[in-house]
């Protein structure tokens, strides 16, 4: 079945954006050259209290990595969306965003007001520029879900990068069970220490999803998945065309 793109712009490498994002449709994120790095914020439009929390989406899935199968929780125990498609094998929930320090730091200090759009953003200073578009601000910012990239941990337990993890033209797409405003940032990721600024070039489509059936793997993921579905439901009914 061909789905519908309602949307579609292709985000250079330290760029950001924002979009709204209903029920029963999915955002399709494409890595179109390889190492490209999507953070990605979620809120609910109706109450912007409520918000990604990947703690509690590690938690209650068992797992350390998230990847196809596998839904992203809001902190009130409803599901924002489901990974339905994941090329790459791992999203990354645990580095967060780069700031102005780091990328000073790694790649130099460059801004707006001297070198135009040459300058070098960074992500926590772009997802603010995005949330104030929705009334919100420092307080209400959250841990990022950071597509296309991959946080392992080494035999001593620490921390790595894993230079790009995503190959070219590799796929994320993630279908939404609730309203959902998505804020997103393809500036580097915080750990990312390339010679050269990356600017890896993001696509950014929606599309129409097609229903949730009982067998879907995301929803018989976990028992924890089935009671998420439930609470979501029960907050925003699905209609059906």
């Amino acid at each position: 079945m061909e789905l519908k793109n309602l949307f579609y712009h292709r985000y250079l490498g330290g760029q950001h954006g924002g979009l709204e994002i209903p029920a029963g449709h999915s955002l399709r994120l494409t890595d179109v050259e390889s190492g490209a790095n999507a953070s990605l914020l979620l809120f609910n439009p109706r109450n912007p209290l409520e918000r990604i929390n990947l703690p509690d989406t590690l938690k209650c899935q068992h797992t350390f990595k998230l990847t196809a199968g596998n839904c992203v929780y809001s902190d009130m125990g409803r599901i924002f969306c489901s990974i339905v498609q994941d090329d790459t094998g791992w999203i990354d929930s645990v580095g967060g965003l780069s700031n102005k320090n780091h990328v000073a730091k790694v790649w130099g200090e460059r801004n707006y007001q001297s070198d135009r759009n040459d300058w070098l953003q960074n992500g926590h200073d772009a997802m603010l520029v995005e949330m104030a578009k929705f009334g919100l601000g420092l307080r209400d910012l959250a841990a990022t879900l950071n597509v296309f990239s991959k946080v392992e941990t080494t035999d001593d337990g620490q921390l790595t990068f894993v230079q790009r993890h995503s190959k070219a033209a590799s796929v994320v797409e993630l279908r939404f069970e609730m309203d959902t405003i998505v804020l997103f940032s393809t500036c580097p990721h915080p750990m990312n220490e390339a010679v050269v600024y990356p600017r890896n070039p993001v696509d950014v489509e929606m599309v129409k999803s097609s229903p949730v059936e009982a067998d879907d793997v995301c929803l018989n993921h976990c028992d924890e998945n089935r009671r998420g579905f439930l609470n979501t439901r029960q907050y925003q009914p699905v209609l059906v065309d």
